[in-house]
């Protein structure tokens, strides 16, 4: 990737890149891309994928009630409500 391939990027953007900056645009491109290469060149036959890093299980807090049931509060100031439900516009036909 050079330097007029970042100009018609920034073009396509609508960003104003100078020269000077579209070149270190280019050159940390370039080293993106050549690290890419080095990935895809890792031999991964018989790896299996693994869905975490991590054999961790997360502990998990209790399924209780920490507030109040406050609606009738919350629609009682609500522009409309009806039946514990809030009422807006229509917006798709």
């Amino acid at each position: 990737m050079d330097q007029s391939d970042i100009a018609k990027l920034a073009n396509l953007a609508r960003l104003d890149i100078n020269d000077t900056t579209a070149s270190e645009v280019a050159d940390s491109i370039n080293g993106i891309l050549a690290l890419v290469d080095r990935l895809q060149a890792a031999d991964t036959d018989g790896v299996e994928p693994m869905a975490h890093p991590q054999d961790a299980s997360q502990r998990l807090r209790a399924d209780t009630v920490s507030e109040d049931n406050v609606r009738e509060q919350f629609q009682a100031i609500a522009p409309a409500a009806e039946q514990g439900l809030y009422l807006v516009p229509k917006v798709i036909d």
